[in-house]
């Protein structure tokens, strides 16, 4: 981690993989994996889903929002605090 100091003079440094965004970002992407797999070489039972493999679009659509959680969370990051290590010892 990077510490950072903001124009009032307090260090900072970023949330990183502990930031929600990266663990939905994470999981999502996870279940999207998943998903397109299953669509791809399981049976895609169009019979009851009308047609299409809903398997495919859903996983699909979930790496899309993880893509998305990802470019948020680099994008723009959670600053926290620094804690001084003088601080907490007295």
């Amino acid at each position: 981690m990077t510490d950072q100091t903001t124009g009032s003079g307090e260090r900072t440094h970023r949330a990183g993989l502990l930031d929600i965004r990266s663990i939905i970002a994470a999981l999502m992407g996870t279940y999207g994996v998943i998903l397109v797999l299953m669509g791809l070489f399981a049976d895609p039972e169009t019979d009851k889903t009308g047609g299409t493999n809903a398997n495919l679009w859903a996983g699909l659509a979930m790496l899309l929002v993880a893509v998305a959680f990802a470019a948020w969370a680099r994008l723009r990051p959670v600053k926290v605090p620094a804690e001084d290590a003088s601080a907490a010892s007295s």
